[in-house]
């Protein structure tokens, strides 16, 4: 491996309005609620495209959420998106001098576009090619309830994909694919990198890179047939380019067509993924490994950290925005320094620890990215808590 490992990621990067404290309960969200799948409803997990939102409700987004809300300005403001918050995370849980992570892209003119491109610009990710179009910046209103779901709490999205549009597989020249890993996060979000994801990984892999695909709520298939499972790329054959594959449970089922996680499992495995890791939320996180890349083969169980469990039985001020990007960022932040370390191929235990413990961490505070004050800052505090995790799982 090279003397500064190269990280090169594409897909959803956006700015999250984050409402916080919304009762899913309530009696002014239920106009609001879906009815029925794909009909562009809000539903607890899942996301909705702005368009179809304001078509189903017949009002405008901004007034929707001041009904839903009671009318108060969001919460927070914060960097979104599987891809970059993935990124973000693993590049502050990794060395700068052993590894670089950069992040290709699109925004917009505006100022929800000026604030994105600053804060990114704060983070430890390096835009390699973010340019700014003339279409809106990428958003999402996130709405949570920490009470949800027996106190684990939940949220609903409602996104714009406004400038990603603009993003295509073309704009991902040579130098994206000069890279020993390349990421690929919530390209269902950046729709025409995501119909060309088989190309792009299959060039990927020709060019000697680990690839690595963590997924989001696809609404564009979801509305254009419900019944169907959602295409990856312009085929199947995407499966077999893809070293490590990250999805939740609803996203996996999805993408399968099947109704538990054991069968998509089985479902991947067919379809020559290498490996993969299925999350669900509070619940234990499924992987399998064939053996080809990771060291260990077979299908585990991993159970979430009970000390953060634990610990965020007393701590209300976080939400559950960014969970999973943070888990893909420890694990991507895991694999490279395994790879660093150069001791024979990576052990997808170890990888998985970190993110388990990464997500954890992302609900001790609201919206999925942390500013560090200095380099270091996140993985001192993380770490404490994989130490905690080491001794549980071993014991």
């Amino acid at each position: 491996m090279a003397a500064k490992i190269i990280v090169s990621g594409a897909g959803c990067c956006l700015v999250d309005l984050l409402y916080n404290n919304i009762d899913f309960h309530s009696k002014a969200i239920q106009p609001f609620l879906s009815k029925r799948r794909g009909d562009g409803g809000l539903t607890p997990g899942m996301l909705v495209l702005q368009e179809e939102f304001e078509k189903y409700c017949g009002t405008p987004l901004d007034q929707a959420v001041k009904k839903i809300s009671g009318g108060r300005k969001h919460d927070k403001i914060n960097i979104g998106g599987p891809s970059a918050v993935s990124l973000i995370h693993a590049a502050q849980m990794t060395d700068r001098d052993d590894c670089e992570v950069r992040f290709y892209g699109r925004g917009g003119s505006d100022d929800e576009g000026a604030y994105l491109f600053s804060a990114l610009r704060k983070t430890p990710v390096v835009l390699r090619d973010y340019r700014l179009t003339d279409r809106r910046t990428p958003s999402t209103v996130v709405l949570s309830d920490p009470s949800f779901n027996d106190g684990h709490g939940e949220r609903m999205f409602i996104n714009s994909i406004g400038a990603a549009w603009d993003h295509s597989p073309d704009d991902l020249n040579a130098d994206f694919f000069n890279s020993d890993i390349v990421v690929f996060g919530g390209t269902a979000l950046v729709p025409r990198i995501n119909d060309g994801l088989t190309s792009l990984l299959k060039k990927a892999k020709s060019n000697g890179c680990i690839t690595v695909v963590n997924t989001v709520f696809d609404f564009r298939s979801e509305k254009s047939d419900p019944s169907k499972r959602w295409p990856i790329g312009e085929s199947d054959e995407s499966y077999r380019y893809i070293d490590l594959l990250i999805a939740d449970r609803e996203e996996a089922l999805r993408l399968t067509g099947e109704s538990d996680s054991l069968s998509a499992v089985r479902f991947f495995r067919n379809k020559k993924v290498s490996s993969v890791i299925i999350t669900n939320g509070p619940e234990n996180i499924l992987t399998w490994s064939g053996g080809s890349f990771f060291s260990s083969a077979g299908l585990k169980e991993m159970p979430v950290s009970q000390r953060i469990k634990e610990e965020l039985k007393k701590v209300r001020e976080g939400d559950t925005t960014g969970c999973g990007d943070n888990f893909a960022g420890g694990v991507i932040a895991s694999l490279v320094n395994q790879l660093r370390k150069g001791a024979g191929p990576p052990d997808l235990r170890e990888a998985c620890s970190w993110g388990i413990v990464s997500g954890g961490f992302a609900c001790f505070y609201m919206g999925g990215t942390w500013f560090e004050e200095e380099p270091g800052e996140k993985l001192s505090m993380i770490k404490p808590y994989y130490e905690s995790y080491l001794k549980q799982i071993s014991g």
